[in-house]
């Protein structure tokens, strides 16, 4: 405590000591100048700071005059003590006190301390200027070594090496120099940056420990030893420092470390330092990246391998090539047969080395038919073999080939490739049966039946079709039905039925069906009842549609054998059931009624209508009211049923129910009202049969009444001759002579030249459907649909119905005029007398209008067509199709979905292949992306004839890959469409989206391209 205090006490003496001796040195300018002086040289400047201030504010003009040098020098030191403590005005002083001053040697040291003052602001460049004023003569040895370094230092920071070099040489000379360590640090940077490499090592060697440059100076010294080749010494001395840590460059150190490893093939001590080196670093070139695949690699490591090397590709080099190389195997050793196939495809399409690009582009087409890439197995294979035809993978390749056209669904690429062989192996002679009988199933159901015919009948005549010979027995038998060839029809399915093959739709129960359709439009009704009863045993109120259409038909087969009571019984059965086809039962009851009451008969029609509103059948039973009604001579009853007849919008019956209703009106002694039917009949449909048989009546109306002139102006205002002359007779007769001895040729022409003539003669109607026939034969498709046309114009008539067929049939398949399509399909359907004709009208003008994209139409369409009684496996197809496309349109994806897999389920064809790749886009639109790419590759696996979905699907793959910033396989996937579409607008879409995925790559990698 004394001393604590003895402390204080002296600190007191001390402080009114200076006071005291302050003052009296104040009076003396002298003393005073002398103790700054002493101040300044003990570089306490501090303290002299303010007694040269005072000095200098004390001083008198006659003093400054007088004493021109001794204030000279109070301004010197007063500026530079300024200098030494920084103070910011102290530069512009010292600036002005050497421009003003005359004393050279007091100037020039004033420019090395405002060079210092500079210096120690980080103003480089003006304590450049100042240093280069500065002679060292007057400067103390520190000075000197001060300026030296100081200089140097400052041209080193402002990169004027040549100038810093050999100022810093000069002070690293001297061990005992304060900067030695730091001039030594500076020049071996400089050397190196020179280039001399053994300079820089000695400098930066005497530094490689220091506390400060050590951090760094290791990193160098590792540098140079690599550039001088001695590359082991420079892994050992990096790696020793290493351990010693604190370093600057640390993960530039380990990468050298890692990457000596590497060139060792010590990989697994490479890898942790190169690791390190890559977690560290912001960017990294591709051969940093390469050396931690690799490592991965080497050690087993293939998922880590993996990441390295997908970031590899996209070039042309070597390295590019070899990642992908080795990325493949790695897939391949983890499973992943798909993306190893990616990686393949890059490193097949690099020229770097050869025989990596043989094996890639091998085991590409091959993981592409294992994968059930067969359209791309198939190209890749041929590819190969062309390329390689003396590899040691030939042999194998060629057993690929077989196999991917054994097991194809590419049914149209595979017959093209076979009949393009010279020389067709004996293995491929004996899959062409099996391929021409898949794409012949693809032409049925697709509606070429002509074709698919054509292509069965050629698998029928060849060798090796044992397997498959069940199945075109089937589905000849069912092209020759449609095309009404009943008799073929039934030779076909009797030889499919002797074998009792079964694959899907090809099955006995369908056979025997169409067998029973066959017999019942032969009106056998036994044989068509025997096989209709084969397709049920006992019936269920949940039987299925085609047992219901089979016990419905059995029934009309006892109805047609007069079996009614048997007919009765099982009509009543559906009645029981309220199966769909109930006002058809309702109908036939009717009509068995109508055999021993009438009365009954009516109330039964008469029922319909109530029961089953949106029935198809209440024309047709309005028409038998009243034809029950005029056979009774109940005129006036009958004729309320049949204006219902008129009033229908879609009744075919129209003709039919004008004519009675005449009938009925001339019963009731109506003759004007009668005429007036006639007349409406005449001028609605004037080519009808039923308009020959109202021009008769109308005439026997007017000759009762006893007005036969009035009768030829009303025929000849209804579009009619009273009399064929002569010379039309013999026209027509002319013509009918030549198709009668069967010179088509001269008859088609003769037909011609009578229309010529007489376009609306009385045999104009056949004259139109010969003619039309001959060049349909002829397959002179132009000039058959006109004249069909023609006659569809005039409908109905009694070729109306085969001509509106014809004319659609035309429109759609050959002449591809698909306005004109979807009007007689249209007519077609108001006209159609037949479920069959019907069915085809509905399917037909649902196709022309997908072509037309008519969206809207389509709809009810698909509904009604759905809603028929045994309507086929293709319209299913057409009519799930359009409600799929108007659910997508609507954005009801999970509904579209739906349609669509009914779609998928039920067809392998061109529809089929479209509604698959639609489920994948549904998916891809809902952001259900691992559902989208299994629906993607479903499109490839399944739909391998059609190229634009199986190439929209491997589209829609890399959006699905690029959306889950899956860059790799997105490039593989787009690369792919590149090199193989054949469909320029989708290939240049490929070329777009992949130009997408490689910009957005280069921003999210580390890869330093």
């Amino acid at each position: 405590m004394k001393k604590v205090a003895l402390i204080f006490a002296l600190l007191v003496l001390s402080k009114y000591s200076l006071l005291a001796q302050q003052t009296r040195y104040l009076s003396d300018p002298q003393s005073v100048y002398k103790q700054a002086k002493e101040y300044f040289q003990r570089e306490q400047y501090s303290l002299a700071y303010p007694l040269l201030k005072e000095l200098e504010l004390q001083q008198r003009e006659t003093d400054r005059s007088n004493s021109a040098i001794e204030y000279q020098e109070v301004k010197f030191y007063t500026i530079v003590c300024g200098l030494k403590q920084n103070e910011k005005g102290a530069a512009d002083k010292a600036v002005e006190f050497i421009n003003l001053e005359d004393n050279r040697a007091r100037v020039e040291m004033m420019s090395f301390h405002l060079a210092e003052y500079y210096f120690r602001q980080n103003d480089f460049t003006r304590a450049i200027d100042q240093y280069e004023q500065t002679s060292i003569d007057n400067l103390s040895n520190q000075e000197i070594a001060d300026l030296k370094f100081h200089e140097g230092y400052a041209y080193f920071t402002v990169q004027r090496f040549d100038k810093a070099k050999p100022l810093l040489d000069a002070i690293r000379q001297s061990k005992d120099n304060p900067n030695y360590a730091a001039a030594n640090y500076y020049y071996g940077f400089i050397s190196f940056y020179d280039k001399k490499y053994n300079d820089a090592l000695e400098s930066l060697r005497i530094v490689e420990d220091h506390p400060e440059y050590g951090k760094v100076a290791p990193y160098y010294i590792s540098v140079i030893y690599y550039m001088k080749g001695d590359k082991q010494k420079a892994f050992d001395y990096a790696e020793s420092k290493l351990k010693r840590g604190g370093l600057f460059y640390e993960k530039e150190m380990q990468q050298l470390v890692g990457h000596g490893y590497f060139m060792q093939e010590q990989y697994a001590k490479a890898l942790p330092f190169l690791e390190n080196y890559a977690a560290k670093a912001s960017k990294l070139t591709r051969e940093d990246i390469y050396e931690v695949a690799y490592c991965h690699y080497k050690a087993g490591s293939w998922t880590k391998a993996i990441d390295g090397f997908k970031q590899l590709g996209g070039k042309e080099d070597s390295l590019a090539q070899h990642s992908m190389y080795l990325l493949g195997d790695a897939y391949l050793k983890t499973g992943q047969k798909v993306n190893a196939r990616n990686a393949f495809l890059f490193c097949s399409t690099n020229n770097s080395n050869s025989s990596q690009r043989e094996v890639s582009m091998y085991n590409y087409a091959k993981l592409s038919y294992e994968l059930g890439y067969q359209d791309v197995a198939l190209t890749e294979l041929q590819k190969f073999l062309q390329t390689y035809p003396s590899s040691t993978y030939t042999e194998e390749a060629r057993e690929l080939m077989v196999n991917v056209l054994a097991n194809t669904n590419n049914y149209k690429d595979a017959l093209a490739l076979l009949e393009g062989l010279k020389s067709p192996s004996p293995l491929a002679r004996k899959l062409y049966p099996r391929i021409l009988y898949g794409r012949a199933t693809e032409m049925i159901n697709d509606g070429m039946l002509v074709t698919a015919g054509e292509l069965l009948t050629r698998a029928e005549a060849l060798p090796s079709n044992e397997s498959i010979l069940p199945y075109i027995q089937f589905w000849k038998g069912e092209i020759a039905y449609r095309l009404a060839k009943t008799d073929d029809a039934i030779r076909y399915y009797f030889d499919y039925l002797k074998t009792g093959a079964v694959n899907g739709e090809v099955n006995p129960s369908n056979a025997k069906y169409n067998l029973g359709y066959c017999f019942l439009r032969k009106e056998n009704y036994k044989q068509a009842q025997g096989f209709f009863e084969q397709l049920y045993t006992t019936v269920k109120i949940n039987s299925s549609s085609l047992e219901q259409d089979a016990y419905i038909r059995t029934a009309d087969c006892y109805y047609m054998s007069r079996d009614y009571k048997k007919a009765k019984s099982m009509y009543d059965k559906v009645l029981d059931y309220s199966w769909p086809a109930s006002d058809y039962a309702t109908f036939q009851n009717a009509m068995i009624a109508g055999i021993n009451s009438g009365k009954e008969k009516i109330n039964l029609l008469s029922s319909i209508s109530r029961k089953y509103p949106t029935s198809s059948l209440i024309p047709d039973a309005n028409m038998e009211i009243a034809g029950s009604y005029l056979s009774n001579e109940q005129y006036r009853e009958a004729i309320a049923y049949l204006k219902n007849v008129i009033s229908d919008p879609n009744s075919s019956l129209k003709p039919k129910a004008y004519l009675r209703l005449g009938i009925a009106y001339y019963n009731l002694d109506n003759n004007t009202e009668a005429l007036k039917q006639y007349a409406v009949l005449l001028q609605q449909f004037p080519n009808s049969p039923e308009a020959e048989e109202a021009l008769e009546n109308a005439k026997s109306i007017y000759v009762e009444e006893g007005r036969t002139s009035e009768y030829v102006n009303f025929a000849r205002s209804m579009g009619k001759e009273i009399s064929t002359t002569q010379e039309e007779q013999l026209a027509y007769q002319e013509a009918e002579v030549q198709f009668n001895n069967g010179n088509f040729p001269a008859a088609a022409k003769k037909f011609e030249d009578y229309l010529g003539k007489f376009p609306q003669g009385k045999h104009s109607l056949e004259a139109l459907y010969y003619k039309s026939e001959i060049y349909l034969n002829q397959k002179d498709w132009a000039k058959a649909v006109t004249g069909y046309e023609a006659l569809s114009e005039r409908v109905p008539n009694k070729f109306g119905e085969k001509s509106l067929l014809n004319a659609a049939r035309l429109n759609f398949f050959d002449v591809k005029n698909y306005e004109k399509a979807e009007k007689y399909y249209s007519k077609l359907k108001e006209f159609a007398t037949t479920q069959e004709n019907k069915l085809e009208a509905m399917r037909g003008l649902l196709r022309s209008q997908f072509q037309l994209q008519a969206w809207d139409k389509t709809t009810d369409n698909a509904k009604e067509l759905l809603a028929q009684k045994g309507i086929g496996t293709d319209d299913k197809v057409l009519a799930n199709l359009a409600l799929a496309r108007s659910y997508q349109r609507n954005a009801q994806y999970s509904e579209a979905i739906t349609s669509y897999r009914n779609v998928a389920s039920l067809s392998k064809a061109a529809y089929g292949a479209e509604a698959r790749y639609e489920i994948a886009n549904c998916f891809f639109i809902q952001n259900r992306y691992s559902d989208a790419e299994k629906a993607a590759f479903e499109v490839i696996n399944k739909a391998g004839s059609y190229e634009e979905w199986v190439t929209k699907a491997y589209l829609l793959l890399g959006d699905v890959y690029f959306k889950q910033k899956d860059y790799f396989n997105a490039k593989a996937t787009y690369q792919s469409v590149i090199d193989n579409a054949k469909m320029e607008t989708l290939r240049q879409e490929a070329e777009k989206k992949l130009a997408q995925v490689v910009e957005e790559e280069k921003t999210k990698s580390k890869v330093d391209n």
